[in-house]
C-alpha cells in the first residue's frame, strides 16, 4: 500500500514538471536569480566578519576600511534585494501560467466527459477539483518555487563557505544534518494522507453546499432544514478531524526542525571556540561560521514547511488529474458520416441498452420511423421515455442493436452533426448568464436580430420580452432566476425555433407553460413539425393526440403502437391511461 502510494506520488510529481516544462528558461532564470541572491546573502557574512577583525581591541579600529565594508554591505543587500524581488515575480508568473494550463485542460476535459459521467458523479465535487484543489496545488506550487530553489542554493552555498573557512566544523555540520532529513521525512509520510482525506471531505462539503443553494426552495417546502444541517455537521466534523490531524503533523515540522537547527548552532558555537582559542580561525571567521551555520539550518525549516504544503498540493494534484484521467467520449472516426442534412428517419433494430448492467431497461425495441412522421412516446414514468431521447441524441450509447439515422448507424456519425440536425426542448429549461437575445441565439450565434425576433414571436415569446425593461437586451441571471419559470421555457422553445433542425426533440416542452399559451405554442409547433420528424414525450395526452404514430412504453418495452383512435379502440393499456387523465368527461 505504501509502495503503491510512493508510486503515485511519483507519477503526480513528473505530471507537474511537464506541466512546468514549457516554461523551462523561465526556471532557468529562476535559478540564475536564486543563485545571486543566495551569493550575495552569503557574502555578506564574510564582509561582517572582516569588519570585526578591523576592529577587535582598544584603539585598533580601522575607520577607512570599515567605512568601505558598509558601503560594499549596502551594494550587497540591494543587489540580493532587487535579485529576491524579480525572482519572486517569475516564480509567480510561473506558477499562475501553470496552473491556469491545468485548469483549461481541467474545464475542456470536463466538456468532453461522457454524460455518464456527469450523471453518477456530484457537480459539487466536479466543480471542488476544478476550483477549491487547483487553488490549493498553486499555493504549494508557488511555496515550492519560491523557497526550495533559494534554499537549496543556500545550502549549498553554506557548506562550500564553511569548508572554505575550516573543514573540521564543516564537518560537524554535516554530521548532524541527517537528523533534519529523518525529522523532514517521518511527517511528510503522515501528512499526506491526511491532506488527501480533508480534500476528500472538503469535495463533500462543496458539493452538499452546492446542493442546498441550488435547491433552497425544495428544501424549505419539504422543512428539509434539520435534517440538512444535520448532513452538513456531520461533514464539518470530520472536516474538522482530518484538518487537525493534518494541522497537527504539519505544525510539529518547525519546533521539530528548530530543535535540530538549535543543535548544530551550538555544536558548531562550541567547537569553534575552541578553534579560535587555539588559533585556527579568528573571531571574524568565527562569526562567519555561526553566521553560515544559522543560514545553513534556516532552509531546512523552511523546506520541512514547504513539504508539507507540497504534500497538500501533490494530494489536490493527484485530484485534479484522476478527474483529467476520466475516460472522454471517444472520437469520431476519420471516416464518420457528416449528415448535412437529415432525411428524419429512424430505424430501431433490436436495440437494448441499461444505465446499470444489473438492472434491464430498454431489451430488443424495434421502431421504424419513417421520414416527416411525428411520433409521441407516452408511459408510466421511468419506463424508458427519456432513455430513448439519450439514445437518439447518442448522450449515452446502445449497448445492441443497430440505431440508424437517415440510413446511416448512429455510431458512424459524427457527433456534431447528428445534433446539429436535431432540435431540442426539454422540461427541465437552461439559460446563460446574459441578454434574452443571446440565450435565444445560444445555438446559432451568427441570427440577426430580426431572426430572434420571428423566432420569439412564433414562440409567443416576443410580448413578453417586449414589455421587459430593455425588451431583447435585458440581462437574466443565470438560469433565468429573475423570469417565471413558464418564461423561461418560451425562451428555449424560441432558441429552438430558430434553429429549424430537421428533426426535434420535445421532452414536456410545455409543462411549465399556462393553457392558453400552451393552445399557442402547440400551434406553433405544429406548424414547425410540418415536414419535420419528431418526437414528443408527454404526460399530458391532450398534446399528442394528433401525432401521427403514439409508442406506448412500459417497462422499456414498446407495447402498444398506433395512432390516438386506434388505440382507444384497442381498450388496453393506451386507453386506460387516456381515460384515467379524461375520467369526468
Amino acid at each position: 500500500m505504501h509502495k503503491q502510494k510512493k508510486e503515485n506520488n511519483k507519477e503526480t510529481i513528473i505530471r507537474v514538471l511537464q506541466m512546468i516544462k514549457p516554461y523551462w528558461w523561465q526556471v532557468i532564470l529562476c535559478l540564475v536569480l536564486a543563485s545571486i541572491t543566495v551569493a550575495a546573502t552569503l557574502y555578506v557574512p564574510i564582509v561582517t566578519g572582516d569588519g570585526i577583525d578591523y576592529m577587535i581591541g582598544e584603539g585598533k579600529v580601522d575607520f577607512t576600511k570599515l567605512s568601505q565594508i558598509v558601503i560594499l554591505l549596502g551594494i550587497v543587500t540591494a543587489v540580493s534585494a532587487f535579485a529576491q524581488w524579480l525572482m519572486s515575480m517569475v516564480t509567480n508568473h510561473i506558477t499562475y501560467q501553470v496552473v491556469r494550463d491545468i485548469r483549461i485542460q481541467a474545464f475542456n476535459h470536463m466538456e468532453k466527459l461522457p454524460i455518464k459521467y456527469i450523471d453518477s458523479h456530484q457537480p459539487g465535487e466536479t466543480l471542488s477539483r476544478i476550483t477549491t484543489d487547483v487553488d490549493q496545488f498553486s499555493d504549494g506550487l508557488l511555496m515550492g518555487f519560491t523557497q526550495v530553489f533559494s534554499g537549496v542554493m543556500t545550502i549549498l552555498g553554506t557548506l562550500g563557505f564553511m569548508f572554505y573557512i575550516n573543514i573540521g566544523i564543516a564537518c560537524l555540520v554535516v554530521l548532524l544534518t541527517p537528523i533534519s532529513f529523518f525529522v523532514a521525512n517521518f511527517i511528510a509520510r503522515r501528512t499526506y494522507s491526511m491532506f488527501k482525506l480533508q480534500s476528500e471531505t472538503r469535495a463533500e462539503m462543496t458539493s452538499l453546499v452546492e446542493e442546498m443553494v441550488g435547491n433552497q426552495k425544495v428544501v424549505k417546502a419539504f422543512l428539509y432544514e434539520e435534517e440538512a444541517m444535520q448532513r452538513f455537521r456531520g461533514i464539518n466534523e470530520r472536516l474538522r478531524t482530518c484538518g487537525i490531524r493534518a494541522l497537527f503533523f504539519s505544525s510539529i515540522t518547525n519546533p521539530a526542525t528548530r530543535f535540530v537547527n538549535g543543535l548544530v548552532y551550538a555544536g558548531v558555537g562550541i567547537l569553534g571556540a575552541f578553534t579560535a582559542i587555539s588559533g585556527g580561525i579568528t573571531v571574524g571567521q568565527l562569526s562567519a561560521f555561526l553566521n553560515y551555520a544559522n543560514q545553513y539550518t534556516k532552509p531546512f525549516n523552511e523546506i520541512s514547511g514547504v513539504i508539507t504544503e507540497l504534500q497538500n498540493a501533490i494530494a489536490c494534484a493527484r485530484r485534479i488529474f484522476e478527474f483529467i484521467d476520466e475516460p472522454a467520449i471517444p472520437q469520431d472516426s476519420d471516416d464518420a458520416v457528416v449528415l448535412k442534412k437529415a432525411d428524419g428517419s429512424v430505424t430501431f433494430d433490436d436495440v437494448s441498452f441499461s444505465y446499470v448492467p444489473e438492472v434491464k431497461l430498454i431489451e430488443h425495441m424495434n421502431l421504424d420511423v419513417k421520414p416527416g412522421q411525428r411520433v409521441a412516446i407516452v408511459g408510466p414514468t421511468g419506463c424508458g421515455k427519456t432513455t430513448l431521447i439519450n439514445l437518439l441524441m447518442r448522450f449515452y450509447d446502445i449497448q445492441e442493436g443497430t440505431l440508424c439515422v437517415s440510413g446511416h448507424s448512429i455510431d458512424r456519425i459524427a457527433r456534431d452533426s447528428l445534433r446539429r440536425n436535431i432540435g431540442m426542448v426539454l422540461q427541465d429549461t437552461w439559460l446563460k448568464a446574459g441578454t434574452i437575445f443571446e440565450n435565444i441565439a445560444y445555438g446559432c450565434p451568427d441570427a440577426t436580430m430580426d431572426q430572434v425576433v420571428e423566432a420569439a414571436k412564433k414562440a409567443h415569446a416576443h410580448s413578453f420580452i417586449r414589455r421587459m425593461p430593455q425588451g431583447y437586451d435585458t440581462v437574466i441571471s443565470e438560469d433565468g432566476g429573475n423570469i417565471s419559470q413558464g418564461q423561461k421555457q418560451l425562451l428555449c422553445i424560441a432558441r429552438v425555433m430558430l434553429l429549424h433542425p430537421p428533426m426535434l426533440i420535445l421532452d414536456e416542452a410545455t409543462s411549465s407553460i399556462d393553457t392558453m399559451t400552451e393552445i399557442r405554442v402547440q400551434k406553433a409547433f405544429a406548424e414547425l413539425m410540418q415536414g419535420r420528424t419528431s418526437f414528443v414525450v408527454a404526460h399530458r395526452l391532450s398534446t399528442i393526440r394528433e401525432s401521427d404514430v403514439i409508442l406506448v412504453m412500459k417497462d422499456g418495452h414498446i407495447i402498444e403502437t398506433g395512432n390516438h383512435a386506434s388505440l382507444l379502440e384497442k381498450k388496453g393499456f393506451y386507453c386506460n391511461l387516456y381515460q384515467s387523465q379524461f375520467a369526468e368527461s
